[in-house]
């Protein structure tokens, strides 16, 4: 199966378990992996034989933006069913959400989800 990356899609949102989070918001960053057959495009060069990329990144900045959940492992199942409810052609995604700078005393670092959900066939 072929696999389309698609890195570094970010969106200011309000997800987030502390009442600040969901009032005041902060950064996200998404990195989606697409899995689909792109024998096809690879042949033709026709850009109505694979997937629009622009519709999926608007997808995800989109629901950076307006949802509101306690959890990021929520946000990050979000995007992933809303990805495969949209995209007839993919048969697999994997998502990675990361908060760039959660709210935890003497922490620098990001936090990471990664999950993988199938089409059901």
């Amino acid at each position: 199966m072929d696999c389309i990356h698609l890195t570094g899609i970010r969106g200011y949102g309000y997800t987030g378990f502390l009442p600040e989070e969901q009032a005041l918001g902060q950064w996200f960053e998404v990195d989606v992996k697409l899995w689909l057959d792109l024998s096809q495009p690879a042949k033709t060069d026709n850009i109505e034989d694979t997937i629009d990329y622009r519709r999926v990144i608007g997808l995800v900045q989109k629901l950076l933006k307006t949802s509101k959940f306690a959890l990021v492992e929520r946000l990050a199942g979000a995007i992933a069913d809303g990805i495969l409810e949209d995209s007839d052609g993919i048969s697999q995604v994997q998502v990675i959400l990361s908060k760039t700078a959660a709210p935890i005393p003497d922490f620098s670092g990001k936090i990471s989800i990664e999950l993988t959900r199938s089409k059901l066939q």
